[in-house]
């Protein structure tokens, strides 16, 4: 598919579901990573992820143009665009338009490794646990002013 099928494309399912012309481009976005289409405000165009075309195929690239012509049609009429607007989840479900589209299989979360550092206190032992380092020749106990000494670093996966 090229950007000229995409075109008619998204003037058929614009008539088709919100029986209403587009009037505008739309177009593939190679550099689009994190999400399906996009909506853009200024041109009223809409870009489209190849991506989910070449993985999923046409059923996946109607639910995101949908889900874009939901943002355009209702941006033009001046009714709430946004995803937390009721104006647009009520016509996602109208059109029975997808909220999120299917996440690409290189895009799974990736587990982040969290680092604590353990201090405690020369004096009365006292133990603080922080997320990031600090400088113990600059800082000093909170309870007895007593100097700081990194004792461990914990991580968990």
């Amino acid at each position: 598919m090229d950007n000229i099928k995409l075109q008619e494309l998204v003037e058929t399912i614009s008539i088709t579901f919100f029986q209403k012309p587009f009037k505008h481009q739309a177009m593939f976005n190679p550099r689009l990573r994190s999400t399906g289409g996009r909506y853009l405000l200024g041109s009223h165009n809409i870009e489209v992820n190849k991506k989910y075309y070449e993985l999923f195929g046409e059923k996946e690239i109607i639910g995101i143009i949908k889900h874009e012509l939901c943002h355009y049609h209702l941006h033009i009429e001046g009714k709430g665009y946004l995803h937390r607007d009721s104006d647009f989840k009520q016509l996602l479900k109208k059109v029975d338009a997808p909220r999120f589209c299917t996440p690409l299989p290189n895009q799974k979360k990736k587990k982040t490794i969290k680092k604590i550092i353990v201090y405690a206190c020369h004096n009365c032992s006292q133990v603080y646990k922080r997320k990031r380092a600090i400088n113990t020749d600059k800082y000093v106990c909170g309870v007895c002013k007593g100097k700081l000494k990194r004792v461990k670093v914990l991580t968990e996966g």
